[in-house]
Formats: C-alpha cells, structure tokens, sequence
C-alpha cells in the first residue's frame, strides 16, 4: 500500500471541516502493539508541540472513545483526534525502525510543509482581487484532481462529469444546479460561473472539490450513482457549515466582475 493511501484512508474531517486522524487508528497503523507505549511517543510529541511554541491541547485534544464490555455496557478507553501537525511530531518520535514510521515521516512532513507554504501564501494576499486570484487558481487545480478521483469511480465521458460536477453544486446551492445559478447570479451561458465567484464563494467551492475528492478516495467509492451521490453529500455538508457560522449562503452572494479582468490588470502592472 502506498504512503499516501495508508495515511490518507484514516484521515477524518469533522463537523467544521478541520482534518484530523484518530490516535486509536494511528497506533494500528503504526504497528504498535501496546497502547501504553504509544501514550509515551504521544506525550515526547506533546513536549515538542510546546517547544515549538504551540498550545498542546489545539492539536492532541482528548476525546471519548466508547467500547462494549458485556451486557450491552460500555467503557470509555479514551482516543485523540490528531492535527495533521501532532501526526507528524509523534512518527518523529515514533520508532524509526519500522518500516510503516518512515512512510509516515515522509507523508506528514511533505504534507505538514504543503499547509504550511499555502497558509503563508494566502496569508499574505493584500486584498481581496488577490485572495480571487489565488483561490481561482487552486480550484482549477483541485478540480483536475476531482476529475481524476471521479474517473477511478466511475465517472468516464465528459457528460457523465458534468452531472457529476451539477450534483456538487446543488448540494452547495440548495439545489440550483449550473444553469441555475447561470440565471440567479444573471450571467450568460459561455460564463464560467468559477470566473464571476468573489474569494468566500470561492472558498466553499474549493472546500467542496476538495472534500469531496478526499472522500471518493478514501472510501474508495464506485459507480456513477455513489459517486454523484458522495458530490451532493459534500455540497450539503458544506453549506450547512456556512449556515451553522452564520454565513452568506453561496446563491446570495454577489457576482463578481470576471476575473479575467484582474489577471489583465495584474498583467499590465507587472509589465510597467
């Protein structure tokens, strides 16, 4: 099994879309026999989590982890939900001699350095034509790899992923699929709906292809059915984020000016 499948297949999202694997599954994977001495790899990776300077308890928070004892009882034994960081600070403590740890170290540090050079990246957008610019670009890149993950499911001809695609925006849209939105947001038919987003419609979007790739794969879903399905899933998930944050639902913000524009504004600033 590859590193990024073994990892990748226990990753978890939680109800606000933060990522994170459970240490109970981490144990397993990591071939460690006895919970006890894994809670030790856990603790040197905690002390290095405070050396660095962060708060411990934002990425190795204690959770209730409930098994059957008999008799319809239950025991709590205790489980974390680790960030993508503690993950990569406990294979670095882990035992380098295992095989399965060295994948580990190589998955999490390519991975935990990929966040950290997007956040940056982002975080240093002036405005919010940049913060477009930027998240446009990764939604393209994001949906080659969803197209990807639709294909291994299933989803083969070019009309097959447009319905694919139109379940993931009713999901998102309450419904509306492309050429509804095309009329809600009052564009004409050969206008990329992608291109006239401003960067928080962008964003959902994003967290849309994204999550609902990591699911295809995860899961390792097929047939067009599941797969159309697993879109409309997502785009609800996320849609119910954005009304639980009290957000602006997707179909009633603005349309923006196509960004076509600001990539020939930008083009012509760099040339004077």
């Amino acid at each position: 099994m590859e590193n990024h499948t073994i990892f990748e297949e226990i990753k978890h999202t939680n109800e606000i879309g933060q990522e994170y694997w459970s240490a109970r599954e981490l144990f397993s994977i990591l071939d460690y026999i006895k919970w006890d001495k894994f809670l030790n790899v856990i603790e040197r990776a905690k002390q290095a989590c405070k050396n660095s300077g962060q708060e411990h308890d934002d990425h190795f928070p204690r959770v209730e982890k409930l098994v059957e004892i008999g008799s319809g009882a239950q025991r709590d034994i205790g489980d974390i939900h680790l960030s993508r960081y503690a993950c990569y600070l406990i294979v670095q403590n882990a035992d380098p001699s295992k095989e399965v740890v060295a994948l580990g170290q190589t998955y999490f540090a390519v991975q935990t350095r990929k966040q950290e050079i997007l956040e940056q990246s982002f975080g240093s957008l002036q405005n919010d034509e940049e913060k477009r610019l930027f998240l446009r670009k990764e939604m393209a890149e994001h949906n080659k790899q969803l197209a990807d993950a639709a294909k291994k499911a299933g989803v083969i001809q070019p009309w097959e992923y447009a319905v694919f695609q139109n379940h993931g925006y009713m999901g998102l849209y309450n419904g509306l699929g492309a050429k509804e939105i095309h009329k809600k947001k009052g564009l004409k038919q050969n206008q990329n709906i992608l291109d006239h987003m401003g960067s928080t419609e962008l964003a959902a979007n994003l967290f849309r292809a994204t999550q609902t790739e990591d699911k295809l794969r995860r899961e390792n879903i097929k047939g067009k059915q599941k797969a159309n399905q697993t879109h409309f899933e997502v785009g609800q998930k996320v849609r119910q984020t954005i009304r639980e944050l009290g957000g602006t639902m997707p179909e009633n913000l603005p349309t923006e000016d196509s960004i076509k524009k600001i990539e020939i504004k930008k083009g012509k600033e760099l040339d004077t």
